[in-house]
């Protein structure tokens, strides 16, 4: 049991977990959501919990492969699972009637946030900031000042969950444009276009022999058996094989989706050219 008693605990994490875990299951006795849907979203939700406030915590800061890992779960398999669930409509039926109609109807229709959802989730500013976050913290010196200061970490797995929502949620999102912010082809491409640098660091972190991250033999290795330039390998192998492979999936689910929605524009099509013959 000792891996589910957090290194550092955090309030926070606490309290916005069991908000959001709430949430989800009043909306789904509201709401008709299937076995598989609910099931991915407590098996993400799950991951994200795992990786910000377990033991996972102790040994992401004193191994680098470990640390990789956990942005795995946090910025990729985590939200990825969870945006596949589709969880937006539980969360929303899960709100108290006043709240929805009043408070998160005046929120989600003000200019300021619809100027930062506009920002965050364009075309070309969501997959920059999808990459720019993985090269951002993964740059040696600040590395190693988010390794050493306690809110900087916290900020650096938070930005990466965070991220990662937004991210394959507009991946993933199954419906039509609009109301899916973004056209079908995009939903395609932008997952391969996001593959390629991290495939370019993947393969430079693991091919680089010179120890980059000099903060875990500072603080002191988990276990003394790996070496610096074998905890560097598998970090690399980490960053560059499981993240392009989840890429490559995203891009055949949103494949399959832009084929649903044609099949469905294709029947709507036929269902009025059938009303507007009949006499």
């Amino acid at each position: 049991m000792e891996w589910f008693v957090p290194w550092e605990a955090s309030p926070t994490v606490v309290i916005v977990f069991a908000l959001f875990g709430l949430l989800y299951v009043r909306g789904s006795r509201r709401r008709h959501i299937s076995i598989a849907r609910q099931l991915a979203f407590w098996i993400g939700f799950g991951l994200l919990y795992a990786a910000l406030h377990t033991r996972v915590d102790y040994y992401s800061e004193h191994e680098f492969f470990v640390h990789r890992l956990q942005h795995l779960v946090l910025h990729h398999l985590g939200p990825f699972i969870v945006a596949l669930s589709h969880p937006g409509i539980a969360l929303r039926a899960g709100l108290p009637w006043r709240w929805r109609v009043g408070v998160f109807r005046t929120v989600e229709r003000s200019a300021a946030s619809r100027w930062i959802f506009a920002l965050v989730l364009n075309p070309i500013v969501a997959p920059l900031l999808f990459v720019g976050l993985i090269f951002f913290w993964l740059w040696p010196p600040v590395h190693f000042d988010a390794m050493l200061d306690a809110n900087l970490y916290r900020v650096m797995n938070w930005s990466m969950a965070i991220d990662g929502l937004l991210f394959w949620w507009l991946i993933l999102d199954p419906r039509r444009c609009p109301p899916a912010r973004l056209a079908p082809g995009l939903r395609v491409l932008l997952p391969l276009l996001v593959m390629l640098p991290q495939i370019l660091l993947g393969a430079c972190l693991t091919f680089t022999h010179r120890d980059l991250y000099l903060v875990y033999a500072l603080c002191g290795r988990a276990w003394g058996g790996i070496s610096p330039a074998t905890d560097q390998y598998l970090g690399g192998l980490i960053t560059w094989i499981p993240s392009s492979m989840m890429s490559v999936v995203a891009a055949l689910i949103a494949m399959r989706n832009w084929i649903f929605v044609d099949i469905e524009r294709h029947r709507r099509a036929v269902r009025t050219r059938v009303l507007n013959v009949r006499p």
